[in-house]
C-alpha cells in the first residue's frame, strides 16, 4: 500500500495485538482519571464495586457502568469535567429531545487530537494538499463544521467555510474556486443538484467536484448512490457524534466497504439495546463507545443509540482498525406501525430505488395503524398520464410493503412541493404527538 494513502501509517496499521495492548493501557488510565476527578463516575464505579486497578483485560470494560445522554443532561453543565475550567478551550453542545443540552468540553490537546482523526479520514479518501474543501455544514455549537475545518487545514487543504444555505452562492463558490470536495448533509446534496439543473449546470462538466462527505442526518445507501450518480463524484459515509468529538469517529476508506473506527481513540462495543449484553462481531446492535484519549471530558461506555455491527474481516486497504457497517438508524428514530418496527432509512432506500421518484420525501405518521409517504416525482411523470401515475404509486406501495412489512398510503406530489431544508432534513412528521 502506498504510504501516501496514510496520515499516520504506524498507528493505522498496528497489529491487533499491539492495538489491544494500547487500548487496555489507555482504558486503565482514563478510568483512573475519572475515578479521581469526576464525582459522577467515582460514585458509579463505587456502586459497581470496581476500582481502576481491577481492570486486567479489555473484557473487563463490561464491568464498567454505562453513560447515557440523560446522564450528560443531568450533570449539565460541568458535572463530567475532569480538568480545571481554565484548561478548557472550547465548548460544543448537542441538543437532547427534552431538557438541558449536552455540553462537551475540549482542551488544546483534545482539539488537536480531533483534527488528527479528521486528517486520517480525509487522507484515506484520496485528499491531498491543495484540494479545495467547501464546508457547507453549520458553524457554531455544532461540531461538524469546525472539526472538519481544522482537520482539513491540518492536511493542507484550501478550506472555504461556506456554512449552509444560500445555494446560488454555494454554486458560485464552486465555480470560482474550483471546489473539489464538499462536506454537507445528504438531503442538501440532493437539493443542490436540483438547483444546478434548474440553472443549466452539469456538475460533471462544469465543476471540479471529485468527492463529498455526507452526514449529520440518517440516510440510506440508495441515497448515497443517487448523489454519486447525479453529481458524478465519490460519496463517503462518515460517522461521528458530538459526545465523541463530532465527525471523524469512523470513516470510509477508498474501498468504501464499511467505516474504519479509530480504535486507538475509542473502545467500541455492540450491545443488545434491550438487555445491555455485549454481542459478538457481526451481530447487529447498539454501538457503545468509550473515549480513550480525551482530557477534558472522558466518557465511559456511552450508549450512542446508533444501530450497527462490527465487520470482522480485515479491510483490503491495509488498515487494522475494525470497521462498522453503515448506521442502520438510531434506536430512538425507529417508529412502530401496526406493531412493526420501522426505520426511516428503510422507506428512503425504497424511494431512491424507484425510477421516476425525485429527491424529496416525507413520512407522516397519523396513528398507530396509519402512515403516509409523500414523495415528489419528476416533472415529466407528474405531467404525464393518470395511468402512469397510478402504476407508479402501486409500484412504490408494493415495494414498501415488501421492505417494511406494512402497506402505507403513498401520495405522489409535484416537484418542489415538499419543504426543503438547507440543514438537516425533517423526514418524519409525527402527528400522533400533536
Amino acid at each position: 500500500m502506498d504510504k501516501n494513502a496514510f496520515w499516520q501509517k504506524e498507528i493505522e496499521t498496528l497489529s491487533r495485538r499491539q492495538l489491544e495492548v494500547l487500548q487496555l493501557k489507555r482504558l486503565k488510565k482514563i478510568t483512573g482519571r475519572v475515578a479521581k476527578a469526576v464525582p459522577f463516575y467515582r460514585e458509579r464505579l463505587a456502586a459497581c464495586r470496581l476500582k481502576p486497578q481491577d481492570i486486567k483485560s479489555l473484557k473487563d470494560i463490561e464491568r464498567l457502568p454505562f453513560t447515557t445522554r440523560e446522564d450528560l443532561q443531568a450533570t449539565f453543565p460541568f458535572g463530567l469535567l475532569s480538568v480545571p475550567r481554565e484548561e478548557v478551550l472550547r465548548l460544543h453542545t448537542s441538543s437532547g429531545t427534552t431538557g438541558k443540552p449536552k455540553a462537551i468540553f475540549f482542551t488544546k490537546q483534545d482539539l488537536n487530537q480531533a483534527a488528527e482523526l479528521i486528517a486520517r479520514c480525509l487522507v484515506m479518501t484520496g485528499v491531498a494538499r491543495g484540494d479545495v474543501l467547501q464546508n457547507m455544514m453549520t458553524y457554531g455549537l455544532f461540531t461538524g463544521a469546525l472539526m472538519m475545518h481544522y482537520g482539513a487545514e491540518k492536511v493542507g487543504m484550501f478550506v472555504i467555510p461556506a456554512g449552509p444555505g444560500n445555494t446560488e452562492r454555494q454554486i458560485t463558490l464552486m465555480q470560482d474556486f474550483k471546489s473539489t470536495t464538499l462536506h454537507l448533509t445528504p438531503s442538501y446534496a440532493l437539493y443542490l443538484f436540483d438547483v444546478m439543473a434548474g440553472k443549466g449546470i452539469d456538475p460533471r462538466k462544469d465543476l471540479s467536484l471529485r468527492r463529498a462527505y455526507v452526514g449529520a442526518e440518517p440516510y440510506s445507501e440508495a441515497t448515497r448512490k443517487k448523489i454519486e450518480e447525479i453529481l458524478g463524484i465519490d460519496v463517503y459515509n462518515s460517522y461521528g457524534l458530538t459526545e465523541m468529538n463530532g465527525p471523524g469517529v469512523a470513516f470510509e476508506c477508498a474501498a468504501k466497504d464499511g467505516m474504519h473506527l479509530w480504535e486507538d481513540n475509542f473502545l467500541m462495543e455492540i450491545i443488545d439495546p434491550k438487555t445491555g449484553q455485549t454481542l459478538p462481531e457481526g451481530r447487529e446492535g447498539e454501538l457503545v463507545l468509550t473515549t480513550l484519549c480525551r482530557e477534558a471530558m472522558p466518557i465511559l461506555r456511552y450508549r450512542t443509540r446508533d444501530i450497527t455491527a462490527i465487520m470482522p474481516e480485515r479491510c483490503r486497504c491495509g488498515r487494522t482498525h475494525r470497521r462498522i457497517i453503515r448506521i442502520k438508524g438510531r434506536s430512538d428514530d425507529m417508529f412502530i406501525i401496526r406493531g412493526i418496527n420501522i426505520f426511516p432509512q428503510q422507506v428512503e432506500r425504497v424511494l431512491m430505488s424507484v425510477r421516476g421518484v425525485a429527491q424529496n420525501y416525507q413520512i407522516v405518521l397519523q396513528s398507530l395503524d396509519q402512515m403516509t409517504v409523500k414523495t415528489e416525482i419528476i416533472r415529466d411523470i407528474f405531467d404525464g398520464s393518470v395511468e402512469h401515475l397510478v402504476n407508479l404509486r402501486s409500484e412504490i406501495e408494493d415495494k414498501l410493503r415488501a421492505e417494511i412489512g406494512v402497506k402505507p398510503k403513498v401520495d405522489l406530489v409535484e416537484p418542489g412541493t415538499l419543504p426543503v431544508s438547507e440543514g438537516k432534513a425533517k423526514r418524519v412528521i409525527d402527528q400522533r404527538k400533536l
